[in-house]
């Protein structure tokens, strides 16, 4: 996108907010780098230079715009739609992984070489690892400054800095403000004022582009919820978290132009990552212009599209989890998987405490669930050994599942066990892999949608009908399910139970 100057130019002269995120516009005269969409009266065009991400604008001498403040932009659409090494290790880096383990570990989980990983980064993102998980890092301080009132001491640590003296330069480089003037500013603006303070808690805002339907995606997310490690309450999706240095509870609150996040966490290391893969579950970096372009090229999906457009496919906060859940619903209703679900979690999950609601367990990870007895288990033989093979296989680590995985080469481990059949490692590869062309053309809700719309509704027939929704088939998936009068489709009412 970046590489397309007239493109990018328009982009700008239009302040179109749909590019957001997608390049950074950085002004040579005055040093400083700018969302498209920002309000500002645009630089002549030979004073333009657009780079792709808002650590190759820093790393070039140019500080981030107080005005549009392009720190705060959606992530950019492309590292969620691709499979390469490149956008795994954008996924990676945004997880938080440069600040856990290292560029090493970085090369690590990819596979590569640090240095070959440097390279790629360089050659398409115009920054190395390092520098574009310090721009990370920067970006978390400044929510930190600006929305809450921790000590600057506590906000370094939390952020990722080593030391008080590089989050003190780091600020000062990137935001051409000190971290107090920082929080003076936002204190000015009012920032956070509508929204109640509570004690131990982080309160800010998600951006994500229009348009977004929340229906399917917080009805998805609530139907089933399994009870204990998530509920709705109060007009939020709420759930806990297993995070790296401890555990955490979000409260999501769907609104017109943000998505409203607050976080309880045991520890404020987590808060980049726990931000990370709340933005993942509610897929808010999509492209949903893109999205619906596509699919409104089929005449008898664009009525679907046009009615609601803007949905997006609800994901997991852990990769693990949700294969076990997958599993747990084959063949049987969202009321008797969750039950499965919440017996696991009774008798293996962590306990937590919510003050605010009703929450008290994370959901066990496979090293806990690997000493479950299957004779326990109320379904049958067959599902058992399915189960049980499966949690072996992520407890030793021979199916890493995660955001960095390879879809393909999950695709081929997942199809290797027992009791995996097509639409087991699709659901998987939509909704824990992040692959924006996972298809379920078996499915029972997909076909009936199907058949009532006048397309094919034999999986072969229809997978080769789809092959013109490519590369978003799973965002079909959603507008078809979406025909369905279920509750996965709906908004839950206020003080609906969970």
């Amino acid at each position: 996108m970046y590489t397309d100057t007239d493109r990018c130019v328009r982009a700008v002269q239009s302040k179109d907010a749909r590019f957001d995120g997608w390049f950074f516009t950085a002004v040579r005269t005055t040093g400083i780098y700018c969302r498209p969409s920002c309000p500002a009266v645009p630089p002549k065009v030979e004073n333009m230079r657009f780079l792709p991400s808002a650590a190759a604008c820093q790393q070039a001498g140019f500080r981030a715009c107080k005005r549009c403040r392009p720190d705060t932009s959606p992530g950019s659409p492309e590292w969620n739609a691709r499979a390469d090494a490149v956008a795994r290790a954008m996924r990676l880096i945004q997880d938080g992984v440069v600040d856990r383990e290292g560029v090493p570990g970085l090369a690590a989980r990819l596979g590569y070489s640090a240095r070959q990983v440097e390279r790629q980064l360089n050659a398409e993102l115009g920054a190395g690892p390092l520098a574009l998980a310090r721009a990370q890092r920067a970006q978390t301080a400044r929510l930190l400054i600006e929305t809450s009132e921790l000590p600057m001491g506590d906000v370094a640590f939390a952020s990722g800095f080593s030391s008080i003296r590089n989050f003190n330069e780091t600020v000062r480089e990137v935001f051409a403000l000190t971290p107090g003037e920082l929080r003076t500013r936002a204190g000015r603006r009012g920032a956070g004022r509508n929204a109640p303070r509570i004690p131990g808690t982080i309160a800010l805002r998600l951006p994500y582009r229009a348009p977004l339907n929340p229906d399917n995606l917080f009805g998805h997310l609530v139907a089933t919820a399994v009870p204990g490690v998530e509920e709705w309450r109060d007009g939020a999706y709420r759930r806990t978290l297993r995070l790296p240095h401890g555990s955490g509870i979000v409260a999501l609150t769907p609104g017109p132009d943000h998505i409203g996040c607050r976080l309880a966490l045991t520890d404020l290391r987590d808060l980049t990552i726990a931000i990370s893969r709340c933005r993942w579950m509610l897929d808010l970096d999509a492209d949903p212009e893109a999205v619906d372009e596509q699919l409104r090229t089929d005449p008898l999906l664009a009525p679907l599209v046009d009615k609601a457009p803007g949905r997006r496919v609800p994901r997991t906060v852990d990769a693990a989890e949700f294969a076990v859940r997958a599993v747990l619903g084959q063949q049987v209703s969202t009321a008797a998987a969750r039950t499965h679900a919440a017996r696991l979690v009774t008798a293996y999950g962590e306990t937590v405490e919510d003050p605010q609601g009703g929450l008290t367990h994370l959901f066990p990870s496979p090293e806990a669930l690997a000493g479950l007895d299957p004779e326990a288990l109320s379904m049958p033989r067959s599902r058992r050994t399915t189960l049980t093979t499966l949690i072996t296989a992520l407890a030793d680590g021979s199916l890493p599942l995660g955001i960095d995985s390879d879809w393909e080469a999950a695709r081929a481990r997942l199809n290797a066990l027992p009791g995996f059949g097509p639409w087991t490692t699709e659901v998987i590869a939509m909704r824990a892999l992040g692959d924006p062309d996972a298809f379920l053309p078996s499915d029972l809700g997909v076909r009936k949608a199907a058949g009532a719309l006048g397309l094919p509704s034999t999986p072969a027939a229809l997978t080769a009908r789809a092959a013109g929704w490519r590369p978003w088939r799973a965002y079909a998936v959603q507008y078809l399910w979406a025909t369905d009068d279920h509750p996965i489709n709906r908004m839950p009412a206020e003080g609906a139970p969970s």
